[in-house]
């Protein structure tokens, strides 16, 4: 069978399924990963034969497809802010809107940073007696690293990308899930990122000072589960039929839960002025805010996605 030929039957067999360009899509996406070809070299080699193995490939993709399992489990990987990720049913396959999240944070801490460096200066300026006061005023030092934490890590795609964004930070990121887990840890070995990979169940508050005794951290960032079972009917088969449930949802009669528990615990492990960053349901909007005046945040900023919806929030402990 030549590639022309494999792409009519591919495309014949789903049409009816899925949008034209989606389609296209991904026969694309299954033409690298089997075939080891881009785009534009199928186009100009559409009259190469296919291997029997690789016809065989294409078609279990096909049945996998008509299921509406997502292409990205199929081929095992997908790309996020750039980057590579291994994914698997254990684990969100990353967002769009996640990838302006970590726009976010990277562009808040590197403000911060810049401020900090006009303060050494400012500081290194000043006579030796002005400097030794100020270091015992402020033991934290402003050379210090970042110290993050990300909370329901899932791939890792968060904290991956901060750690290539911000070198110089220590990262810690924490899962209930193992098997989510090791996916995140085979991501950071694949993006060369060093980060601390912990066991955690954040709801748990007794847990809290076994795994972080002695930490303060300067950011907290977390997409944690946040669509209300109600929600579930207006969302697509694919993720709701394979996705992780764990990972995604929330009781309707209480769909603040997580963001409730890890605010509580950054007014415990965040330094003073620390940031703390959600990604969040756009429908819930007001309710956060309501939930984190309650819980004594200040300056807290909500901010819309690519779509013009409420997705992000950012505000600082007193």
């Amino acid at each position: 069978m030549k590639i022309k030929d494999l792409k009519e039957k591919f495309v014949a067999s789903i049409y009816e399924l899925y949008p034209s360009e989606e389609v296209q899509s991904f026969f694309n996406l299954l033409s690298e990963k089997h075939l080891g070809m881009s785009r534009i070299e199928i186009a100009l080699n559409s009259e190469k034969s296919i291997s029997e193995e690789n016809i065989s490939k294409f078609e279990a993709a096909t049945q996998r497809l008509k299921s509406f399992e997502p292409v990205q489990y199929i081929i095992g990987e997908t790309e996020f802010y750039g980057l590579p990720f291994k994914v698997n049913k254990n684990v969100l396959i990353p967002r769009p809107e996640t990838e302006e999240l970590v726009s976010w944070v990277v562009e808040s801490l590197e403000k911060r940073r810049e401020w900090r460096e006009k303060r050494v200066e400012k500081k290194e300026s000043e006579n030796y007696e002005s400097k030794r006061l100020s270091a015992s005023l402020h033991p934290d030092n402003y050379r210090d690293c970042e110290k993050i934490l990300d909370i329901g890590t899932g791939s890792g795609c968060i904290p991956i990308v901060l750690a290539s964004k911000l070198p110089e930070a220590e990262i810690i990121a924490v899962d209930i899930s193992m098997e989510a887990l090791e996916v995140a840890k085979q991501n950071a070995s694949l993006n060369k990122v060093n980060i601390d990979f912990k066991k955690v169940d954040i709801l748990n508050s007794d847990n809290w000072n076994l795994k972080f005794k002695n930490l303060e951290f300067n950011c907290i960032v977390s997409n944690p589960p946040y669509v209300r079972e109600l929600e579930k009917e207006l969302m697509e088969p694919n993720v709701v039929k394979y996705e992780p449930a764990t990972a995604l949802f929330v009781k309707d009669n209480d769909p603040l839960l997580f963001y409730r528990k890890i605010a509580q615990f950054g007014k415990e492990y965040l330094k003073p002025n620390g940031l703390l960053f959600f990604e969040i349901n756009e429908y819930l909007g007001e309710k956060m805010l309501k939930l984190l005046k309650e819980e004594d945040y200040s300056e807290i900023e909500i901010k819309k996605d690519i779509f013009g919806k409420d997705r992000m929030l950012k505000c600082i402990k007193k």
